[in-house]
């Protein structure tokens, strides 16, 4: 990364809230970078340090084991895996952060997808001693899929090998290879010893040859929440306001209001607005709010809005800008990262929810599934545990989804057991014109899945 790159995107970020997670194979050091993060930028209180302290002196370390830090479950620091995702909360004086600590095991994989969904950056990370391994190439496409805005790439344990220029370059030219092909497009490398501490917080002075920002440095100034803002307004319908004064009390003034959390996009007193699926319009007349009225409301604030006409509004409902209103529609073709132990075949019975809504489902096709060994899709007729596949399934009631390209909050879903209501997978809703003319396995390439 340039410097001009990152004086470039350095205004308007102070002060902003981050959501990052970190991924990478096992082993490669996750949970001590995020120690090693949070110590050196002393977002470790002392009874914490003192109880890592203790633990490493009882496993006979000779140092303090920073990734104890994160690995909170008895069983990780037992086994001296992180199982599920750590999450910490921690600032500096520029910027507050929300980190997702996800493990490294293939059988976690959905842990990763989990604490990717959404996240502004994926810090990922690579041993300069192994390279690109499966979960490397794994992860990449998880960020991708999900849309993650930036991949930082930490290349670590560069102590390990003296701290040589040209083997982190090699290593970062193989990284850059795979997210290329996996259409990534906003991808950082950066060498970096977790361990040591060299290149987190501060600059190090073992990679001189290495110009740009400490992790820390570059993580204060990636930007973050611009896309929710940008993007037509969307309001997830959550339940309908009527006051029981206006039941008890006939002189009392008659009020509705429409409450949910703005989901993208920006709303203003007198803007004209559709409520779908029903497809009517009509315009805002009052935005309330915990603080009290507004003129204008924006993601991701909390609102109630009153509206001029009298419609029937119910949970699941989704007010739109009427210049740039969804198509409801009734089949979704999209991509699916599967989590669940059980394997999914064409004909299964589920529930998708999307938004406030959920309606019953079935899976129709089963497109294929992404081989990330040779990067490409591959025909299947089933989709098994950490599978990423192209699925359809029909609706029994029409949903106001976007495309997931466009929109991460308002074009993805949950794929949820009816049985047991336990999440099997989390979807991504893909255009069905585009789908249509790329989904042949024949015809299509990894990128027009990925992507």
């Amino acid at each position: 990364m340039s410097a001009s790159t990152l004086e470039a995107i350095r205004p308007s970020t102070t002060g902003t809230l981050l959501r990052l997670a970190t991924a990478g194979s096992v082993d490669d050091g996750k949970s001590t970078l995020v120690g090693r993060l949070l110590y050196d930028s002393k977002s470790v209180l002392a009874d914490q340090l003192e109880s890592v302290e203790r633990v490493s002196r009882d496993k006979g370390l000779g140092h303090v084991d920073l990734a104890l830090l994160t690995d909170g479950l008895r069983a990780e620091r037992e086994q001296g895996i992180t199982i599920d995702v750590a999450y910490r909360y921690f600032a500096t004086a520029n910027r507050t952060f929300i980190l997702a600590d996800c493990p490294g095991h293939v059988q976690y994989t959905r842990n990763t997808v989990t604490g990717s969904s959404t996240a502004d950056v994926l810090v990922l990370l690579v041993d300069v001693r192994k390279g690109v391994l499966e979960q490397t190439r794994r992860h990449l496409a998880v960020g991708q899929l999900l849309r993650v805005p930036t991949i930082v790439v930490a290349v670590n344990k560069i102590d390990l090998v003296d701290y040589d220029e040209a083997t982190y370059r090699r290593i970062a030219a193989e990284v850059g290879a795979v997210a290329e092909d996996l259409g990534v497009s906003e991808l950082i490398t950066l060498p970096v010893s977790a361990l040591v501490g060299d290149n987190i917080v501060e600059r190090s002075d073992n990679t001189p040859w290495y110009e740009g920002p400490s992790l820390l440095e570059l993580l204060e100034t990636l930007p973050a929440g611009a896309e929710a803002a940008r993007l037509p307004f969307r309001l997830p319908v959550q339940l309908t306001l009527r006051p029981q004064e206006a039941a008890l009390d006939p002189t009392y003034r008659e009020y509705r209001g429409y409450a949910g959390q703005i989901s993208t996009g920006q709303v203003s007193v007198g803007d004209e607005v559709v409520v779908l699926p029903s497809g009517r319009r009509t315009t805002v007349v009052g935005i309330d709010t915990p603080e009290g009225e507004k003129e204008t409301a924006y993601a991701p604030m909390s609102v109630a809005l009153r509206l001029a006409d009298e419609i029937d509004i119910a949970r699941g409902a989704v007010i739109a800008g009427a210049e740039f209103a969804p198509e409801p529609i009734e089949e979704i073709d999209g991509m699916l990262a599967w989590l669940a132990e059980r394997p999914l075949r064409v004909g299964s019975r589920v529930l998708v929810k999307h938004g406030t809504t959920t309606v019953q489902g079935l899976v129709r096709d089963i497109h294929g599934r992404l081989d990330l060994d040779a990067l490409r899709p591959e025909r299947t007729d089933v989709l098994e545990l950490n599978d990423i596949g192209r699925v359809g399934i029909r609706l029994a009631a029409p949903v106001a989804a976007d495309d997931y390209t466009v929109s991460r909050r308002t074009g993805s879903f949950l794929v949820i057991d009816p049985q047991t209501g336990g999440t099997l997978a989390a979807g991504m809703v893909r255009g069905s014109d585009a789908f249509a003319a790329k989904a042949a396995i024949g015809e299509a390439d990894v990128v027009d899945w990925v992507i």
